[in-house]
């Protein structure tokens, strides 16, 4: 799907690794459940994997309530898509539907480089509360690895992220799996992607 109106915003990393993304997501998951999907930005990835995953009711979600209709025009017509809803990771209660109360997945791409340190922690706990006992939840994005070196593109990469925030970085899989393990969940699986990314799977512990 190709941007037909101007409420169609798009993100070329989204059209870059949405097929990747959605093949790794076929493997993983099961063949049907409900998944909701933090910072969906402009609704690229949300119609994708939803058009992929025709069994899953999909729940895409994000902070900014300027993308909701950007997310609404990618997924017009796809019924197995709940209307877009704002979320603020952070906050002690997450507003989900009736629909998406019990989680079978929760997924989060390019969040935690682009947010303040805290959401991590927030994204850890709210999958927690939300999944199912045999849910996953399924990050991506750049991180740092331990004994790994950073690629030249995420080192400006983060150079220019915090430039523009200083709360903002590429952040070191350590830490995320400590947030991780804080709340109960552990990972129990990293996917290398391309354009050096990592797609990680966390799962109660």
């Amino acid at each position: 799907m190709t941007p037909q109106s101007p409420r169609m915003l798009n993100a070329p990393a989204a059209e870059r690794n949405k097929q990747p993304i959605l093949e790794v997501l076929q493997r993983l998951l099961p063949a049907q459940g409900v998944a909701l999907e933090i910072a969906s930005g402009t609704g690229q990835h949300a119609a994708h994997f939803a058009a992929g995953l025709a069994r899953w009711t999909w729940q895409p979600s994000d902070y900014d309530a300027a993308n909701l209709a950007s997310i609404a025009a990618w997924t017009a017509g796809l019924a197995n898509v709940l209307p877009a809803i704002q979320l603020d990771v952070l906050a002690p209660v997450w507003p989900l539907p009736a629909e998406a109360q019990t989680l079978d997945a929760i997924f989060c791409a390019n969040m935690l480089h682009i947010s303040p340190w805290p959401t991590c922690a927030a994204l850890m706990q709210g999958a927690a509360r939300h999944l199912s006992p045999l849910g996953r939840l399924i990050t991506y994005g750049p991180y740092r690895v331990p004994g790994v070196a950073t690629a030249p593109s995420n080192e400006a990469f983060d150079a220019d992220l915090r430039a523009r925030n200083p709360a903002w970085g590429l952040r070191g899989l350590d830490d995320v799996k400590a947030e991780a393990l804080r709340a109960d969940l552990q990972l129990i699986e990293q996917i290398s992607m391309p354009a050096n990314n990592l797609l990680l799977v966390f799962a109660r512990g």
